[in-house]
């Protein structure tokens, strides 16, 4: 069993999210959008497309417009001559068109520029095309009526640009869930700390967070954790679709949040079998979900990517994407405790040992790409987070992964919206 770290128990990883989820539904709320701000947000109906794309026949190389017949005797030996025209092409005739741009009446392909010489009017065909030959048909891209996006999908920069050309200005999408953050903690002051202070910045980094996920956050001022006035600045926060609270959710004295948060509603998780977080925290005000982040710098980043990200993307109205990865080998021994779900911060290397941590390993010839160790604990290095290129997740059932095993990183900070 892993050590409780003075918690009464420790809730499993998966057990706590999934408390978490029974509390997130949908909001429902929708709004209608211009294509233009659609990027990242939830359909809340299908969108199909009003109209074929493309919506008439497009020459699909740089050429001439052609009747395929008219150069079927061609060749290198034996060309073609056509006369150059510019209206629809009638038999004998070619009409001069460019990538993306309609294929005139009367052409049923379009010969490339590569195939023909322009001798003062006239084409000299010395290559044959067969009918449909570099033309995209209407509707080869897409047919009216298919479906562009489903409801519950978010939209990407293509899925805006095809429904654009699909006929659409304007898309119905959920709105934003609204994310309440109220940092609470002794001596925090938002600049130029002094003897005993100390910069706030979870509850800056949290509401970055929850912006980048689709949230719309409110960042509240900051709260000592006196019980009266935790009480009142969350009774001003319950308005929101989800409350998240940084600091005060440990086992000392003053970490009195958690007790507050019993008394206003309840609490299903205090302590989760989590590192570094382990003192994250779940619960519920009035029907809002409350999610409760340690204050240390680097465990309130990883709670709040296992646990906030999800939560946002249930209240909008669908679920979160997975994590792009890469496959390493590791370069050294990770650590972790039996019992509890740990995340490592690794940096990523070539195989030959050289490159920035920038470089991305997987579109380099270099031969295997390493995993090196940068942290387990040291829930306070956010430093540590800003240099690591990504994140190791040990299941709670291995003591440690060992030196050389090949292992699975997430990069969390490629991951995007949700």
């Amino acid at each position: 069993m892993p050590s409780t770290g003075g918690f009464e128990q420790l809730t499993g990883y998966g057990e706590a999210r999934a408390r978490l989820r029974e509390r997130c539904s949908s909001h429902g709320r929708t709004e209608e959008r211009l294509l233009d701000d659609a990027c990242g947000r939830v359909a809340t109906q299908s969108v199909e497309a009003a109209r074929p794309v493309p919506h008439e026949d497009r020459a699909a190389v740089d050429g001439v417009a052609v009747r395929a017949s008219d150069t079927f005797a061609a060749s290198g030996r034996s060309p073609v001559r056509l006369t150059e025209a510019s209206g629809p092409v009638a038999d004998g005739q070619g009409v001069p068109v460019q990538t993306g741009s309609p294929v005139p009446g009367g052409a049923d392909a379009v010969l490339r520029v590569a195939g023909l010489e322009r001798r003062s009017g006239e084409l000299v065909v010395f290559e044959s095309v067969s009918v449909g030959a570099n033309v995209a048909r209407a509707g080869s891209d897409v047919a009216a009526g298919d479906q562009l996006v489903g409801a519950g999908d978010r939209f990407g920069p293509a899925d805006v640009a095809l429904a654009r050309a699909a006929g659409h200005e304007r898309v119905t999408v959920a709105e934003r869930p609204r994310v309440g953050v109220l940092p609470t903690g002794d001596g925090l002051v938002a600049a130029d700390p002094a003897t005993g202070e100390r910069v706030e910045t979870d509850g800056v980094m949290v509401a970055s967070l929850a912006r980048r996920w689709g949230g719309e956050p409110t960042r509240r001022p900051t709260v000592p954790p006196e019980t009266a006035q935790m009480e009142s600045a969350i009774g001003e926060c319950l308005d929101a679709d989800i409350l998240v609270t940084t600091g005060s959710t440990g086992v000392g004295e003053r970490d009195r949040l958690p007790a507050v948060v019993s008394d206003l509603g309840s609490v299903a998780v205090h302590g989760v079998a989590l590192e570094p977080g382990r003192s994250v925290g779940v619960g519920s005000i009035s029907g809002t979900p409350v999610v409760l982040l340690p204050g240390e710098r680097v465990a309130c980043y990883l709670a709040a990517v296992q646990f906030l990200r999800p939560a946002l993307a249930a209240i909008g109205g669908t679920t979160a994407r997975p994590f792009p990865t890469v496959r390493a080998e590791l370069d050294g021994k990770l650590p972790s405790e039996p019992g509890t779900r740990t995340f490592a911060r690794v940096g990523l290397r070539r195989g030959d040992g050289e490159g920035h941590p920038d470089d991305d390993p997987r579109a380099t010839g270099a031969g295997r790409v390493r995993a090196v160790p940068l942290q387990v604990g040291g829930a306070n290095r956010l430093s540590s987070v800003t240099t690591a290129d990504g994140w190791v997740e040990i299941p709670g059932r291995l003591e440690g992964v060992p030196a050389g095993e090949t292992v699975t990183v997430q990069q969390w900070d490629r991951a995007g919206r949700l």
